[in-house]
């Protein structure tokens, strides 16, 4: 209706004044510097998403390992009794979820390492910590860059419509 109408004109307007003012504030003076400055924006925020996602992987590969190793030392007594028991079908019975998680820890240790030594579990936290460190500043620095892109587009977006920039698709019309 006419009431929304007139709401959206208002709206519209104070959009385009708030990216004017975005403009005049950071001092993108011309179109090209707004669209070097968006570009470089999008940039960052998709190297600092690989930069997170790899350092959460590699956090998951660490506390997975630790996790094994764990795992591993727990249930290490039982095999043990079980290869001096000779591999006992009445041992293998009596114990046979202790045995289940030796060979899982062992497997989930040896497709993490893929052949390499097991580090001590020290070094294990030491990397954990150093990851969730890593992590914790490179979400805040991704969050900034997110909220710093989104920004950006926005003003983009606004100046484009301001100047029928359409970037070379043709503006769509809605149909009823």
């Amino acid at each position: 209706g006419p009431a929304y109408e007139r709401w959206a004109k208002v709206y519209n307007i104070k959009q385009m004044a708030a990216a004017l003012l975005y403009l005049r504030e950071h001092g993108l003076a011309d179109y090209e510097a707004l669209a070097a400055s968006t570009e470089a924006a999008v940039d960052r925020f998709h190297t600092l998403a690989g930069e997170l996602r790899a350092v959460e992987e590699e956090l998951s590969r660490t506390s997975a390992l630790m996790g094994a190793v764990v795992d591993y030392a727990k249930t290490r007594p039982v095999f043990d009794g079980y290869k001096a028991a000779r591999y006992s079908k009445k041992y293998l019975a009596a114990h046979e979820e202790e045995l289940a998680a030796y060979r899982a820890a062992r497997s989930t240790m040896n497709e993490i390492l893929d052949g390499a030594k097991l580090p001590k579990m020290e070094k294990l936290k030491q990397e954990r910590r150093e990851l969730a460190e890593r992590k914790k500043t490179l979400t805040a620095q991704y969050r900034a860059a997110q909220k710093s892109m989104r920004e950006l587009v926005a003003v983009k977006g606004n100046i484009d419509h301001l100047l029928h920039v359409t970037g070379g698709r043709e503006d769509k019309e809605q149909a009823r």
